[in-house]
């Protein structure tokens, strides 16, 4: 019998995303964000999580999709990082899901280029993808900010 997962989901774009359970914080419905001058663009602003300043990093732009329409409001996954929490700009919280480790395969060649890396792979679900996020890399922003500068 094979290993069960579970996966906090989400939407981007109408992608279905997940990143297992025991890394989730908590989910929150929009919070008002204060934009950080010069930090890069896929930092989405700071969020006051009672008390504590929280960075969240809008994934929308971290995996290179197209912005999110002005009256979308962002959702929030709190993923607790090795520097603390941190959270990410999602379009809408799904459910946890359970799955098997024998439906696991890389991520498809059709992913772009930009959030290729930051996918670990996919579960088929019925009727649906589940494009597991590596959230150690799509927290480091340093690297998608040295992008930024090296291409302005």
């Amino acid at each position: 019998m094979s290993a069960q997962n579970q996966f906090c989901t989400f939407y981007l774009d109408k992608l279905f995303f997940g990143v297992e359970v025991h890394k989730v914080q908590e989910v929150l419905r929009h919070q008002e964000t204060t934009m950080v001058p010069l930090a890069p663009e896929v930092i989405g602003g700071l969020i006051n999580l009672r008390g504590q300043i929280v960075t969240a990093i809008d994934l929308r732009r971290r995996l290179g999709l197209p912005e999110r329409s002005p009256e979308q409001l962002a959702m929030n996954v709190v993923l607790r990082g090795d520097d603390g929490a941190v959270s990410v700009l999602v379009d809408e919280i799904g459910d946890v899901v359970e799955v098997a480790d024998d439906n696991f395969e890389p991520a498809p060649d059709t992913l772009k280029d930009e959030g290729r890396d930051l996918i670990r792979g996919v579960h088929k679900l019925k009727g649906k993808l589940l494009h597991l996020l590596d959230t150690e890399k799509a927290l480091t922003v340093s690297a998608c900010a040295a992008r930024n500068i090296s291409s302005n």
